[in-house]
């Protein structure tokens, strides 16, 4: 019979009491829960992240939907594609025509008048020059007057003149004949049209009005990732990512991304030095190289929505906990020692010999 405590000896009923099984369970697994939370949170690391949302483009400028505009103003005649038509470069996508349809006509006849006005100019400037020379001469052998050889240069002056002038003219006749010539509207490189505005016959357009849009059928994809002012300081090109695309299924663990499911890797290609106007700096991501290529164009389009952590340094539980709490901005690592006294070695020397010249 095991031996009462002293300080219970005179209370036989409470020295007699034992402690329920399930209390005694349940006291046990908080102790051993406490503890392995506090060993959690001293040694287990955690990967800080800074996280943004963003979407797919294409990392190529040419390579993104290109806007096709009509070069004159008048109204579409005809359509020549249609909507989702694969087209080529240079295929006619639609034909715009002045409101005036004899314009063109009227165009050719005045730049007909102009030419034969020149024409006309040119003889009368070769004449001209003919008369003054032929003053030169009288002038010079004192048979004319100073007055006649200076009216015939007035005159070729004049006629040089009217010549430039006529010129002019035909250049701006020219220059009209050659915008009515690209009333034919042709797609400006290989893709698909998405998206047509406007209906042939009264649909009126004016100079630079979108008639359609054409998306490329294959890009370079990128991502681009939208991330808080805070956080983008850290956040330099060669950075890890994790990225979790619209409508594909992942489970992602921020901290610990090995046991994440369903994510694709992606390095940082570049930061914007400026902010957007809602205050958030664009990051752009490429494809990791050695990794798993992402979704097939099929399930990840342009546009596609795309939700992203840059990896950072990492920590332990415990102090990421405390960091959030504290509302904290992330880590910025720790520079190695020998980098330090490396760097600090030539100012050392030169302290040094600085105090020897003294």
């Amino acid at each position: 019979m095991p031996q009462r405590p002293e300080h219970l000896a005179h209370f036989r009923t409470l020295a007699a009491q034992r402690p329920p099984r399930l209390a005694r369970a349940i006291a046990w697994m908080l102790v051993i829960g406490i503890a392995a939370a506090a060993a959690v949170m001293i040694w287990a690391p955690w990967v800080q992240t800074a996280a943004g949302n963003g979407e797919v483009v294409a990392l190529d400028p040419d390579d993104r939907p290109q806007e096709v505009s009509a070069l004159v103003p008048g109204r579409i005649e005809r359509w020549y594609v249609q909507d989702g038509q694969h087209v080529n470069r240079g295929d006619p996508i639609a034909r715009v025509v002045d409101l005036d349809p004899d314009l063109l006509t009227r165009l050719a006849a005045e730049r007909a008048q102009v030419a034969a006005e020149i024409a006309a100019i040119q003889q009368a400037q070769s004449v001209a020059a003919i008369d003054v020379s032929r003053s030169r001469q009288l002038f010079a052998e004192g048979l004319g007057s100073r007055r006649d050889f200076e009216q015939t240069q007035i005159k070729v002056a004049d006629a040089g003149a009217k010549l430039a002038e006529a010129r002019a003219k035909l250049n701006r006749i020219d220059i009209q004949r050659n915008r009515q010539a690209a009333q034919l509207v042709r797609a400006p490189r290989d893709g698909r049209v998405q998206q047509l505005t406007g209906s042939a016959g009264g649909a009126l357009v004016s100079a630079g009005a979108t008639l359609a849009v054409i998306a490329p059928e294959r890009v370079t994809r990128a991502v681009q990732l939208f991330v808080d002012g805070r956080d983008v300081a850290l956040v330099r090109p060669g950075r890890a990512v994790r990225l979790e695309f619209e409508g594909w299924p992942a489970i992602q663990f921020s901290g610990w991304p090995s046991v994440a499911q369903g994510m694709f890797d992606g390095r940082v290609r570049a930061v914007d030095p400026t902010a957007a106007p809602d205050g958030l700096f664009r990051v752009l991501v490429e494809p990791m190289p050695g990794k798993p290529a992402w979704p097939g164009r099929t399930f990840v389009r342009l546009g596609a929505k795309v939700r992203g952590w840059v990896q950072m340094e990492t920590v332990s539980v415990g102090y990421e906990l405390w960091r959030q709490l504290n509302d904290f901005p992330l880590d910025f690592g720790v520079r190695p020692a020998s980098a330090g006294k490396a760097s600090a070695k030539p100012g050392a020397k030169a302290d040094d010999a600085e105090a020897k010249g003294k």
